[in-house]
């Protein structure tokens, strides 16, 4: 069950990548390991009382498939307070929602991190009108993810 949870959240993020533009997604660099980032990023949301929904270790998947990857692990998370009006407006969004965050390491050893802008979600399923919400998710999506990379 585990491994199918783990296909369906990577579909989902292939998908929503596939449709996303350069611009869509924010990247940054972590001066930590991809776990301990992750794990900085999932105490400081926790700290907010943002509840951490699944961490999938898409490196571990791999392993049990009998395949090599270097770690790379998802975190999904969200607020309702802020999730649901976007989903009043049209549920489609759903598909995009919770927010997630990718970590992984590259072929030179550097962790990354990475995240698709809430308005580029909004924009994808036709959500107009929340602009309040899109910019406090934005910033804090941008703070936790600098805080948890150790970025400036």
């Amino acid at each position: 069950m585990r491994l199918l949870s783990a296909a369906v959240a990577s579909f989902m993020v292939l998908v929503a990548a596939a449709s996303a533009s350069a611009d869509d997604i924010v990247t940054l660099r972590s001066a930590y390991s991809v776990k301990e980032t992750l794990d900085r990023l999932s105490a400081a949301l926790t700290a907010k009382g943002i509840r951490v929904m699944a961490r999938i270790n898409h490196a571990a998947g791999a392993k049990a498939a009998g395949l090599a990857l270097k770690p790379t692990e998802l975190l999904v998370f969200g607020n309702p307070k802020l999730g649901t009006p976007l989903m009043q407006t049209n549920r489609l969004i759903g598909l995009g929602l919770p927010m997630k965050v990718l970590a992984w390491e590259d072929d030179q050893g550097q962790v990354h991190l990475a995240y698709t802008r809430p308005a580029a979600l909004a924009a994808q399923y036709d959500v107009t009108g929340k602009d309040e919400i899109l910019t406090r998710m934005n910033q804090a999506l941008e703070a936790f993810t600098k805080e948890a990379a150790g970025a400036k």
